[in-house]
């Protein structure tokens, strides 16, 4: 995100949490961009305090908050195409604290952009599901998937995602004072994926289920197995994310073509360096 709004001409400071008064560090400035991810056993006692402390902060300096949003507020009965209008039905823990968020920033009468999106792949790690889990062990040849592998799932390429953000930023004064938009990104199957893979590497990738019952073997000592476990409806159930609000907002908006987004998500890999990737076709395409 610093590196778009950068490459626009803006001028960015980082926030350390840790160390920094939010009222202080954001007295002069006209956006707030909170896209702060505390770890999942921490979302309990963070979250939702600092969201109060953005939204002081915004409110003290008129300042517009620009929030990543994300899928866990609608629950596992789930409609596929979330939107703006989807209802928020989610009951486990994760999911009432982000409700309970948005609600927050659409009740507080600060602008807000909530800019929500399917889960990351990004130009390098960043610790998300692909990274850590999904192509680790890409370079032998397998795709760890964590569902089921013909049921569409939503995704973003970071870099796609911060360029619409910044778009959205400079036309702030023009938007309703809380946007929830929908941020389109690409709608890929494992079994997709799979076969893209397959093209990029030149080897065949094959697909393996995630191990989810070492999750629950190591929920008693592990914290973050308990927030991963309540989550994972998300692979099993269908879900892809609505356009017409993006598309009213952004209608020139040029995605990265699928195959070169999914081609620069694996080319950090150090067993797969870019000499061994080949050009794919311009999109990926149903298994």
């Amino acid at each position: 995100m610093t590196t778009q709004l950068e490459a626009a001409g803006w001028e960015t400071r980082a926030f350390d949490r840790a160390t920094q008064n939010m009222k202080e560090a954001a007295w002069d400035v006209d956006v707030i961009v909170n896209g702060a991810n505390p770890r999942y056993p921490l979302w309990k006692t963070e979250v939702l305090p600092f969201t109060h402390q953005v939204i002081e902060a915004a409110k003290q300096t008129g300042a517009t908050v620009l929030l990543p949003g994300n899928n866990y507020c609608f629950g596992p009965d789930m409609p596929p195409v979330i939107g703006p209008n989807t209802r928020q039905r989610a009951t486990n823990e994760l999911g009432l604290i982000r409700i309970e968020m948005e609600r927050l920033y659409k009740t507080s009468g600060v602008r807000t952009i909530l800019l929500r999106a399917g889960d990351f792949v990004d130009t390098s790690a960043s610790g998300n599901w692909f990274d850590l889990i999904m192509v680790k062990k890409l370079a032998k040849g397998k795709l760890v998937y964590p569902g089921k592998t013909d049921v569409p799932h939503a995704w973003a390429y970071l870099p796609d995602m911060a360029r619409a953000a910044v778009q959205l930023l400079e036309m702030r004064e023009k938007l309703n004072t809380y946007e929830d938009i929908s941020f389109p990104g690409y709608t890929w199957t494992g079994n997709q994926m799979g076969k893209a893979l397959t093209s990029l590497t030149n080897h065949e990738v094959r697909i393996k289920s995630f191990d989810w019952w070492m999750m629950k073997l190591s929920k008693p000592v592990w914290p973050m197995a308990k927030h991963l476990l309540e989550m994972r409806y998300l692979w099993d159930v269908p879900h892809w994310m609505e356009r017409t609000r993006f598309d009213e907002l952004l209608p020139h908006f040029q995605a990265t073509p699928e195959s070169e987004a999914l081609e620069k998500a694996i080319s950090h890999l150090p067993a797969l360096q870019p000499s061994n990737i080949r050009r794919p076709n311009p999109q990926i395409r149903a298994a």
